[in-house]
């Protein structure tokens, strides 16, 4: 089958482009020929090889989530599942390929009336998404600051926090994407590239009751300053770079809350058919931005490296 292979550490030139075996489905496993595969921010950390918490042994095939189709059933899978369009979340890798084998506990079914690209862009960003709602507590009338507002995750908070009644006010980089962010609902949204952005969310609403960081860095830090006594700040993301410094310390002499809680395999599972069924339903919309062919992987890192990207990108692997 083809695949793409992350064989050393750098740019994203090292993904290249060729084949691997097929899999074989185990016991409690099934093979999915995979139709689209999810790329992240985080893919594009594990292959620069960074510091931190994501680190892996090369050779692999990158990519930690795909939709598709039940191809095969091991033993003890119910065979109801073969043809189902479906998504997965495989673990960390091995989602650049044709096909893969995952475990059954770690599929989704696709509602009907979902298209499976919209499907595995929900699959991360949407269950990411309403996991952060959940952990902070977003309340009708709260203000809520989403920064990376254009983003995967960011497009669909802002969507999810104004149908929990917040008013919302979006941080994005550019005016494309703060036009993007209005588009989706935000009542207020602000380019963060500026370096008076903090001053315009103050003129516009004071603080915020709720700040929702996928930026981190000094964009980050800016939020936490924006945050009302009484407010929560939830940082998941780092594409500046680096998380929010913020210490415990910090928030406790401002009366803020730094929630640093992270959800259970079974939260993830719950968070993400919720937020399937909301994108079936149509009250959730997953933004997909572009899409590239599998063998044009290198392309979609340098895309997200360049921030050209709005929404979620997708590998095209079958049509």
């Amino acid at each position: 089958m083809r695949a793409v292979w992350l064989r050393e550490f750098g740019g994203p030139e090292v993904l290249v482009a060729g084949t691997a075996p097929d899999p074989v489905a185990g016991p409690g496993q099934v093979v999915v020929d995979v139709a689209v595969a999810n790329v992240t921010f985080l893919d594009t950390l594990i292959r620069s090889g960074a510091p931190g918490p994501f680190q892996v042994a090369v050779p692999l095939v990158p990519g930690n989530g795909v939709g598709g189709v039940v191809a095969e059933a091991g033993t003890g899978v119910d065979r109801r599942l073969l043809g189902r369009p479906v998504v997965a979340s495989l673990g960390g890798s091995g989602g650049y390929a044709e096909r893969v084998a995952v475990d059954v506990d770690s599929l989704a079914e696709v509602p009907d009336g979902l298209g499976v690209d919209a499907a595995t862009a929900v699959l991360a960003d949407g269950r990411t998404a309403t996991w952060l709602l959940a952990a902070t507590k977003v309340a009708p009338g709260e203000r809520v600051l989403v920064d990376g507002a254009a983003g995967g995750v960011g497009s669909m908070l802002v969507q999810l926090a104004r149908a929990a009644g917040a008013t919302v006010v979006a941080a994005a980089g550019g005016a494309a994407k703060t036009a993007l962010a209005a588009d989706l609902g935000s009542q207020v949204a602000v380019d963060y590239l500026r370096d008076d952005w903090p001053d315009q969310v103050r003129d516009a609403m004071g603080a915020v009751d709720v700040a929702l960081d996928g930026v981190g860095g000094t964009i980050g830090r800016a939020a936490f300053g924006l945050l009302a006594p009484g407010g929560r700040l939830l940082s998941y993301g780092l594409t500046s770079g680096s998380w929010a410094a913020v210490t415990d310390e910090e928030a406790a002499t401002r009366g803020v809350t730094v929630v640093r809680q992270r959800p259970s395999l079974a939260d993830n599972r719950r968070y993400l058919r919720a937020a399937l069924a909301a994108a079936a339903a149509g009250s959730l919309r997953p933004l997909i931005g572009q899409r590239f062919g599998l063998d044009e992987a290198a392309a979609a890192h340098a895309a997200i490296a360049a921030r050209a990207t709005v929404g979620k990108t997708l590998l095209v692997v079958r049509r």
